[in-house]
């Protein structure tokens, strides 16, 4: 049984006026110009993307105009995956095509935190900044393809570093600070970094914590590094004491150098993300310059639909692959907002705030904030100028109706809401928005043009409106060149193709509409199978933790011997809040009706929270590893949880029913 999640009518339809002057319309219209071809809507001009992928590949190299030192000589040899090569012999280089629209008279980034009030970048401190540090990194001699790490928060000086790389050629990977020491070393060991950026400290919700003890241990940790930049932030007369071979930031900006561009082969390693690590070593992705350069042109002007000057801010770290798609807004000329510390301090109410300061376009925040402002009683449209914004967009987990509703009747009725879905993977989304298209609640808009998404039924099979596997059955050019240390794709094949051979499996529940819409049900992998019956846990949180006494919830399927199965449902109450019977058998009662009969849970117990990684995704698997008997050390990585405390609950509650 499939309950649907989205409505019937759409809560937001766009003008003649958005639609005439959207980015993709001006994209379409130049299709026709070019080359002769029409659209009559936006499904259309997917099928077309995904039916001649090169010649879709190669418009968009030509649209957007990009930069060659050499020419490609095809855009695609081999349709395999893995191994699929896009556009070979072509050179260019990634930060060229962030400064090649540079004006001296802009601001590039608006930076704000917990301890520094707004301040403005210009394109032309970025570029003599980035000019000067490139110089500086090769006269430490750094090399294209050297790996330079960074543990620093979201901070003007993350870009800076990370550009500088770019510009060399060298391929970068960060982790944010409030990692603890073993889930970076299991990240950057991997890599063999031989510079790290690193932040003396940072605040997080009212707090500061001291981060040098941090950087020596990581030192030893790491024997490749020839040399580590201290960031001061924290305090601002940190010094490199006891640090071997460590230089201060500001060192690195003193001679003045010319910004130059390396230029690379279109596969060149840009940056490696890392997978959660919650169950085993992190998988170390790399991702091309230029399959991300083209990733990311067509995502955040054809999708997000940036045009030059808007104000594009998504709430990350600098940990979370959204980072590396935020500084993408840099490629559509827009202005890049970053803001660093708790979005909940000193209360829900500060990143609203920082979007009337900033004059906010685009708003890019989490279902989970969405819903922490929906329990907190916060009024934005009432509170705040947010007349600039045009949009929101919500990822990380599925958005539910009712955070549709409350954006347009607490933000403002008149919002674009785009809710998408993707992954570190290819660090951008499978599924997205489009700011032509109306927005039904609960539904993600449409499948990203080039990406030839399908939903998988038991037999392998594509259906439409019937929830299956989320499957890639053609290549794109941001997915994996490869994994670190992973010389036979071992380990790369198992993540992707395992079920599908030759064909991309990316472990999500999907449901793609008749009107080529998505619903997407959660993680796969943690999937309720009651009775031959799948469910996804999103349904199941949708109702839970719509009644107003619930702040969060973790629901689970375990396998037990001899066919049977236990399911039990974990809530975190509004302090005040006692599960008596009464609440338990509403919680039941709202399930029964509104999910299934068969997927009301055999028990439901409070905890004090529900453990989640470092990007806040709920931990579903390794608690169901737990409660089926698999020890801690085995189900779980605690270093790679943002609150590893949250376990502790789960092992005695496993310990007691044994």
């Amino acid at each position: 049984m499939d309950t649907p999640f989205g409505e019937d009518q759409p809560l937001w339809t766009p003008s003649e006026a958005a639609i005439r002057e959207a980015n993709i319309s001006q994209y379409t219209h130049w299709l026709t110009q070019e080359h002769g071809l029409h659209f009559e809507d936006r499904e259309a001009l997917w099928r077309w993307s995904i039916e001649r992928l090169e010649d879709f590949w190669a418009s968009l190299w030509s649209y957007f105009d990009i930069k060659a030192s050499h020419p490609y000589s095809a855009v695609l040899t081999d349709h395999t995956m893995p191994g699929a090569h896009w556009f070979p012999d072509a050179r260019l280089n990634y930060a060229e095509h962030i400064f090649r629209n540079a004006t001296s008279d802009r601001p590039a980034i608006l930076f704000q935190s917990e301890r520094q009030p707004l301040t403005e970048i210009s394109w032309q401190e970025l570029t003599d900044q980035v000019g000067a540090l490139a110089h500086s990194l090769r006269t430490l001699g750094v090399q294209p393809g050297d790996r330079v790490v960074a543990y620093i928060p979201n901070i003007p000086q993350a870009i800076v570093a990370f550009l500088a790389c770019a510009s060399i050629g060298a391929t970068w990977s960060s982790c944010s600070p409030d990692f603890g020491i073993s889930s970076v070393t299991e990240r950057f060991q991997q890599i063999e970094p031989t510079v790290l950026f690193a932040v003396d400290g940072y605040q997080y919700g009212g707090k500061t914590f001291d981060r040098l003890p941090v950087i020596k241990e990581l030192q030893e940790a790491l024997p490749t590094l020839k040399k580590i930049v201290v960031v001061p932030y924290l305090h601002a007369d940190a010094s490199t004491e006891g640090i071997h071979n460590g230089v201060l930031w500001s060192e690195l900006l003193r001679e003045p150098a010319e910004l130059r561009f390396e230029q690379v082969p279109f596969d060149h390693p840009l940056w490696v993300l890392y997978s959660s690590g919650t169950t085993g070593l992190p998988k170390a992705i790399v991702q091309g310059q230029g399959g991300i350069l083209l990733e990311h042109l067509k995502s955040l002007i054809l999708d997000v639909d940036l045009k030059p000057g808007d104000r594009f801010f998504w709430f990350t770290t600098t940990g979370w692959m959204m980072w590396n798609l935020l500084v993408g807004g840099l490629l559509a000329q827009a202005v890049v907002l970053i803001y660093d510390g708790s979005p909940g301090y000193p209360n829900m109410e500060t990143l609203w705030k920082f979007a009337q300061e900033s004059q906010m376009s685009f708003f890019g925040t989490s279902a989970g904030y969405i819903t922490s402002c929906m329990k907190a009683g916060v009024e934005p449209g009432q509170n705040y100028d947010l007349s600039r914004l045009r949009g929101i967009g919500s990822t990380g987990s599925p958005l539910p109706p009712e955070g549709f509703h409350w954006i347009h009747e607490h933000v403002r009725e008149d919002l674009w809401v785009a809710s998408v879905s993707g992954g570190t993977d290819v660090c951008s989304a499978f599924v997205s928005g489009s700011i032509i298209l109306p927005v039904y609640a609960g539904e993600l808009q449409c499948r990203s043009l080039g990406a030839n998404v399908q939903a998988f039924n038991e037999a392998g099979q594509p259906v439409i409106d019937e929830m299956g596997e989320l499957v890639i059955t053609a290549p794109m050019p941001s997915m994996p060149l490869f994994f670190w240390n992973d010389p036979e794709q071992q380990r790369y094949r198992e993540s992707y193709f395992a079920t599908y051979p030759g064909i991309w499996r990316h472990g999500d529940w999907i449901r793609i509409t008749e009107r080529g819409s998505a619903v997407i049900y959660g993680r796969s992998d943690s999937t309720i199978n009651r009775m031959g019956i799948r469910m996804g846990s999103s349904e199941i949180y949708r109702i839970v933790e719509g009644l107003p006494e619930v702040l969060d919830s973790l629901i689970v399927g375990v396998e037990r011997p001899h066919g049977g199965y236990y399911l039990p449902l974990f809530v975190v109450l509004r302090p005040g809040i006692e599960l008596d019977d009464t609440l338990k058998a509403r919680i039941k009662s709202e399930l029964r009706t509104h999910v299934s009969p068969h997927h009301v849970p055999d028990e439901i117990l409070t905890i004090p929270e529900v453990p989640r990684t470092l990007s806040g995704k709920k931990l579903e698997v390794p608690v169901k590893k737990l409660l089926m008997g698999i020890p801690l050390e085995k189900a779980v990585s605690l270093d790679a949880l943002s609150n590893p405390q949250s376990f502790q609950y789960f092992l005695e509650f496993e310990q007691q029913r044994k």
